[in-house]
């Protein structure tokens, strides 16, 4: 198979439609028809179900999906990789840490302070991503380890190593009737009057469905929550950065969140392992 019909199949099997895959790969319509049909003949499968009104995928579908944004993930770290290292010689080494901003902010500066105390480190580059961009840096190249949050992130083809495990609480603008309950459980968040769940950007840039405010960052959520305009659901260890105006109450039937450094499993940088070793020590 070629690059570019993995692009072109794994276009249309995230859009589920000939016409806004062609759109969003800049393209007509009949070529990118052409190609999936050819790229069907060539593995002897039928990748996608289709009718005058949908386009569904097959098993075999499905699984050159999986395996095909793996391998142009793949691809596109190849290369960042490779330019990174052509300018590396000339500059400082460092290794690039993604995590997501707000998120684990007490274990990441306990780990920051006792990796830069090791008689080996180098600089260690903290990239502060969005909702879920934390995963996709790590897997296309642009970060060299990560902090990861299952079950949130996708840790499959990953190596990882368990740091801490914790349950979630429920974080409401003070004053809030809910606020005097020693815990919650989800069903009493999901309709709570004039706090709607907040709608977070997908990795399409769309937006999850829901009723609430969309936002773009773990500071402009909490300031929502403080003006009583939503709440939220997070982990527990969220309470260290809370302000006066905000209180966490225990939601006892959410998922537990465990927390994980990840990083690809061919890495050899000692970097990276100095880092994984650190934070398994802490």
């Amino acid at each position: 198979m070629e690059t570019r019909e993995l692009r072109y199949f794994v276009a249309v099997a995230e859009e589920l439609h000939f016409g806004r895959a062609a759109q969003r790969l800049g393209m007509a319509q009949p070529p990118l028809s052409r190609a999936i049909s050819q790229l069907e003949r060539r593995l002897g499968a039928s990748l996608l179900h289709r009718d005058s009104r949908s386009v569904t995928l097959t098993k075999a579908g499905e699984v050159l999906l999986h395996e095909g944004r793996a391998a142009l993930d793949s691809i596109e770290a190849a290369e960042y990789r490779t330019r990174r290292a052509a300018v590396e010689p000339a500059v400082e080494p460092s290794v690039i840490l993604a995590t997501k901003a707000g998120a684990s902010s007490e274990l990441l500066a306990k780990l920051l302070d006792a990796y830069a105390a090791e008689p080996d480190s180098i600089r260690v580059d903290v990239m502060l991503c969005g909702p879920g961009e934390q995963e996709r840096v790590l897997r296309t190249g642009r970060a060299d380890v990560a902090i990861l949050h299952r079950p949130f992130d996708e840790t499959s083809g990953l190596d990882i190593e368990e740091l801490h495990t914790e349950g979630q609480v429920a974080v409401l603008p003070a004053g809030h009737p809910l606020t005097t309950r020693k815990h919650l459980r989800l069903s009493d968040l999901a309709e709570v009057p004039n706090l709607p769940l907040p709608r977070w950007p997908g990795p399409d840039g769309t937006y999850a469905i829901g009723p609430g405010p969309e936002v773009q960052s773990h500071t402009q959520l909490l300031q929502l929550i403080s003006l009583g305009r939503t709440l939220m659901v997070a982990p527990d260890s969220c309470r260290s950065q809370l302000h006066d105006d905000l209180v966490a109450v225990p939601v006892v039937d959410a998922p537990v969140i465990t927390t994980v450094i990840a990083w690809p499993p061919h890495s050899r940088s000692r970097a990276v392992a100095g880092l994984v070793q650190t934070a398994l020590r802490l």
